[in-house]
């Protein structure tokens, strides 16, 4: 699992950690360190914000989680990415000119109709247990079933 640096303050990095095996990871090794994760058959992305979605398509790797993205696209692993934005930021012509360019680049974009639709914004709280991650696990292929932990 690889969190942004801001991402880790709204997770359970321990509960994480036991659920997958794996350390969570939201930075680069150190020299020497060792890497801990296996290399990435499948990334979700989610819940990418207005940030992730734009950073990531202008090639800006300022995280070990857009370095990685940078990196892994281009390798062929499969990715898929679910936005959580509200609807003024998704307005913003560079966020629809972002998607069109990870879709151009081969990422599944959940986004649109039947997929995820932006909130009003200050709704994002209260639509987070709505949150359709089964979307994102959907779009990629886990092998044998089992869901992978996205690490590089």
């Amino acid at each position: 699992m690889v969190l942004t640096p801001s991402a880790v303050g709204f997770v359970d990095v321990a509960g994480l950690e036991a659920l997958t095996g794996y350390p969570v990871r939201s930075r680069h090794r150190r020299p020497g360190e060792a890497r801990g994760l296996p290399r990435a058959r499948a990334v979700v992305v989610a819940p990418a914000t207005y940030n992730t979605v734009n950073k990531w398509a202008h090639g800006i790797a300022d995280t070990y989680a857009l370095t990685l993205l940078a990196e892994l696209v281009p390798l062929g692993v499969p990715t898929a990415v679910l936005p959580f934005v509200n609807s003024a930021l998704a307005s913003n012509p560079v966020f629809s000119e972002s998607i069109a360019y990870l879709r151009r680049l081969g990422v599944t974009v959940l986004y649109g109709a039947g997929q995820f639709e932006p909130h009003a914004p200050g709704a994002g709280g209260s639509r987070l247990a709505a949150f359709p991650w089964h979307l994102a696990l959907d779009a990629v292929p886990w092998p044998g079933g089992v869901v992978d932990d996205g690490g590089g």
